[in-house]
């Protein structure tokens, strides 16, 4: 590949621009890689940005695309093996800066591919991290994106989690790098509504059963009768037919129709921080929505009618001074968050740091691309040496052989697809999310039967 410039550190004035590159799998993965993308140029440079979306089951749709608001100047589905040789075979300009916005398997098949393709010299800083609370298979998730340049914590408690992984497994560490969730903001809550509106944060997959979903549904709905003179609102991440980063078998949009709401009930789409801007207490489960609202001062509850679990994620905000039950909620009790717990959640609320929240990610890639001739190649902590029983079916499921190399077969097109194989891919995706939401829930009835 081509010399990369160094333009982290040029005046306003000048001419050079800086190329991103993000991939992502779905609708949540591209508002995280794209916004940190954002907050990791320096303003003073002119950046371009070209997105790539991973073809899946959760390829997102131009609305949810929109929804995020961030405008990259190309955007277009590729496979994994269409991404690796356009990133590795010239057919693209050279970036600066790739940042992986991916399921951790991904990452590490894109981590593998990309060493095997690029070797050592002149190549992008490669970054990756995650979209929000990481509560669940800690060590699973770093391990596969360990490797890459830069993995980003979204905290200070993170940061910290993720060291003492890596250097529990003899990993080099010094990747960790701590910076603060990109899509915080928003002004500051100014008090009260009229009318005081009370908004669900609803998750796809937490709880994962019909009877919990149902449960916390008519809580809400409660909620709105005890409460007649409040807005109550139902914040849904996805309209029906599209997809999302986790599988939603039993959709609030469904379970709704067979309860009859009071009028100051309604259920909402649409960009959280918009909805947020009329928000008088959030409500949640476990969502990242609770840490948006928590940075902008806006009450926010974070359930224990099913328990403080880990399944749930909600055990994460032990000690936030926000947890509370729907109980407690409709005699009119308003949680007072720990300034503590939030300030080491990197929700800095008030404190002034947001804005120099990515200073240390910046400067990092500032010294790793003016560092004299060129970059190491990636070196991933899995290999076929430390999980051979492992890796290779990550990297297959990503048409991958042990060796980073595509495996003869493997899907790839040089132009984009026709009208055609548009219409198929489209009713293919239709029927996974047929059998995902309908059949799959009656076929597990049947067998509790």
């Amino acid at each position: 590949m081509e010399s990369l410039p160094s333009v982290f550190d040029v005046p306003a004035s000048a001419t050079k621009s800086l190329r991103v590159a993000v991939l992502a799998d779905s609708d949540t993965r591209w508002k995280w890689g794209a916004l940190t993308a954002q907050r990791l140029t320096p303003t003073a440079a002119e950046v371009r940005l070209d997105g790539y979306l991973l073809r899946g089951r959760a390829t997102p749709t131009a609305r949810q695309l929109g929804e995020v608001g961030v405008q990259a100047d190309t955007l277009r589905e590729v496979t994994a093996v269409e991404f690796l040789r356009a990133m590795t075979e010239g057919t693209e300009a050279p970036y600066d800066v790739l940042v992986l916005a991916l399921v951790g398997g991904g990452v590490q098949a894109m981590l593998h591919g990309l060493r095997a393709g690029w070797g050592s010299g002149q190549r992008p800083v490669v970054v990756t991290g995650y979209v929000g609370v990481v509560y669940e298979k800690l060590a699973d998730g770093l391990l596969l994106r360990h490797g890459a340049d830069l993995v980003l914590a979204n905290s200070r408690h993170d940061a910290d989690r993720f060291r003492a992984v890596y250097e529990g497994v003899g990993a080099d560490a010094s990747s960790v790098t701590e910076v603060a969730l990109p899509f915080l903001g928003g002004e500051p809550y100014p008090g009260e509504h009229q009318p005081y509106t009370v908004v669900f944060a609803a998750q796809p997959s937490v709880p994962d059963n019909r009877r919990d979903r149902m449960y916390l549904l008519n809580r809400l709905v409660d909620h709105a009768r005890k409460h007649p003179e409040r807005e109550v609102l139902l914040k849904l991440r996805s309209k029906p037919g599209e997809h999302t980063t986790h599988i939603e078998e039993l959709p609030y949009q469904k379970l709704v129709q067979g309860i009859d709401p009071p009028a100051n009930f309604r259920l909402v789409y649409g960009h959280m921080g918009e909805v947020l801007d009329r928000t008088d207490l959030l409500v949640t489960v476990s969502s990242t929505a609770a840490l948006e609202a928590l940075h902008r001062r806006i009450p926010t509850a974070v359930l224990t009618d099913l328990g403080v679990r880990e399944v749930l994620g909600n055990h994460h905000f032990t000690g936030s001074g926000c947890l509370a039950s729907w109980e407690q909620l409709d005699a009119g009790h308003r949680p007072v968050p720990d300034e503590t717990w939030v300030a080491r959640q990197g929700v800095a609320a008030g404190g002034g740091t947001y804005a120099t929240a990515f200073d240390a990610a910046r400067e990092r890639i500032a010294k790793l691309l003016d560092r004299p001739g060129g970059l190491p190649p990636l070196n991933p902590y899995y290999t076929t040496e430390t999980a051979p029983g492992y890796l290779p079916g990550i990297l297959a499921r990503h048409h991958l052989g042990p060796d980073g190399v595509p495996l003869p077969g493997a899907p790839a097109a040089d132009k984009a697809p026709g009208p055609v194989r548009q219409i198929v891919r489209r009713a293919a995706r239709g029927a996974y999310r047929h059998g995902v939401q309908r059949v799959a829930p009656v076929i597990r009835r049947m067998g509790e039967l």
